[in-house]
């Protein structure tokens, strides 16, 4: 992983290169608003909906996730923290959400992107990292509502060396 602080819906930075022990971080295109419907176009986008039920996937199997070895838990969009900050509390999310704003990480990853309403967002991954190194990604991700169940059972099956 680069080294790169990103912020995090708890006011503070992360840098990934630097998290010692198993770390899992789902990547997303972006949550939507209560209340607000997302344009007709976002519905026709392959891998584009499903955002709050993957975060919800991630929230349900946290403590499995915990208990199978995963230190840490992120969730990754190009959104603001103070936009990903409305989805982590009314989602009541236990792990931090990341926001790659700028693309540094997305950009120094190479990860794959679409562009929508003049944003670039993330396509759905997940990565799985090691000691700050990344020893395998889950892309493409389908369905959302799945990814945490199928990352755990992953990491059940591939315990982190100690």
């Amino acid at each position: 992983m680069p080294q790169l602080a990103l912020p995090t819906t708890a006011g503070s930075t992360v840098d990934f290169s630097s998290l010692t022990g198993r770390s899992v971080i789902f990547c997303y295109p972006k949550t939507g608003l209560p209340g607000k419907e997302p344009a007709t176009a976002w519905n026709e986008i392959p891998g584009a909906r499903g955002c709050t039920p993957q975060n919800c996937g991630f929230r349900d199997e946290y403590v499995n996730l915990q208990r199978a070895g995963a230190k840490h838990v992120f969730g990754l969009s190009t959104q603001t923290s103070s936009y990903q900050q409305e989805a982590a509390e009314r989602l009541h999310l236990p792990y931090l959400l990341v926001s790659d704003e700028t693309l540094g990480l997305t950009h120094a990853l190479n990860l794959p992107t679409f562009d929508f309403d003049s944003e670039t967002l993330i396509k759905r991954l997940t990565l799985i990292v090691d000691d700050g190194v990344i020893t395998h990604v889950f892309y493409p991700v389908f369905p959302p509502d799945k990814s945490a169940a199928d990352t755990l059972a992953w990491v059940n099956q591939h315990p982190p060396v100690k």
